[in-house]
């Protein structure tokens, strides 16, 4: 049985600032999907619903040439995945839309609330995290833009203060033969959280991004790690050596859904894995 709650569904954006500043125990709603998950399971006393599908800001999804896409907090995951700017200029972003959920709850589900849930193994997080997307914040003491490097503070918990909501996420700009993949490995095909997400991106100067999920309490950009490949340069013996060093940049646990051991193991495979095929498509 559901619990009792409140819901509203502003049609600005400053009723609904306004609306969440004055009650505490908000939720906000965009896709729901986790929401629902929430309420049904009465896993948290959940008093008020804030659904913010009719503010303006969170309904767009804009392209601009230099200043890269917008995504706007309501825009569905298959809006994002059929989006013309992500297949042919983000690829990673499309296949972490592939593998999250079933086509019909990607309808519903959202990608900046894939982002918000916050969790460890979420799709969207690590093909985010090596295109340093922007989340654009609005609060009721103002408006702030967070790098989402610095968005995820612990298990289900980021940087968002009470009275703020996410508006959307920016996507930085991408040259010409900027290429990119995401691996994931789960216990089922299909509907499924990952055990290991890795995201992998070559740029058009050949400099190396990685990003992973499920294997630390966040998901993580190995910056420490890219550098070593990048000072080294791309090569098959470069590839060779970084899928050895995984194991030094990551803290996966042993949990339900695999081994400690494993995770070290598929993620050392789609380091290698990946960056072969990117070098394949780019690389002398």
């Amino acid at each position: 049985m559901l619990s009792k709650f409140d819901y509203v569904k502003p049609a600005s954006l400053n009723e609904a600032l306004s609306y969440l500043s004055q009650n505490d125990g908000t939720r906000i709603l965009a896709g729901g999907t986790d929401l629902l998950v929430v309420l049904r399971r009465n896993m948290e006393n959940i008093q008020h619903i804030l659904d913010i599908k009719g503010v303006p800001e969170t309904k767009k999804i804009e392209y601009t040439p230099d200043k890269g896409l917008f995504i706007g907090a309501s825009i569905t995951a298959n809006q994002v995945g059929h989006s013309r700017e992500v297949i042919e200029k983000y690829p990673a972003i499309g296949h972490g839309v592939e593998f999250l959920a079933s086509y019909q709850l990607r309808n519903r589900a959202t990608l900046v609330g894939n982002i918000c849930n916050a969790s460890p193994g979420g799709d969207m997080s690590a093909p985010l995290l090596i295109y340093d997307a922007i989340l654009h914040i609005a609060g009721a003491k103002g408006n702030r833009e967070v790098s989402i490097k610095s968005f995820f503070t612990g298990v289900k918990k980021t940087v968002l203060k009470r009275d703020e909501i996410v508006i959307g996420l920016t996507i930085p700009e991408v040259e010409a033969n900027d290429r990119s993949i995401y691996l994931k490995q789960a216990r089922l095909k299909g509907h499924d959280l990952a055990t290991v997400g890795v995201a992998i991106r070559v740029d058009s100067q050949n400099k190396v991004y990685i990003a992973m999920a499920a294997v630390a309490p966040t998901p993580i950009r190995l910056e420490a790690l890219e550098a070593e490949i990048n000072s080294r340069g791309l090569s098959q013996e470069t590839i060779a050596w970084a899928s050895e060093q995984v194991h030094n940049h990551i803290k996966p646990i042993s949990y339900i859904r695999s081994s400690a051991e494993y995770r070290l193991h598929i993620a050392s495979v789609f380091v290698k894995q990946g960056l072969l095929k990117l070098m394949d498509k780019g690389v002398n």
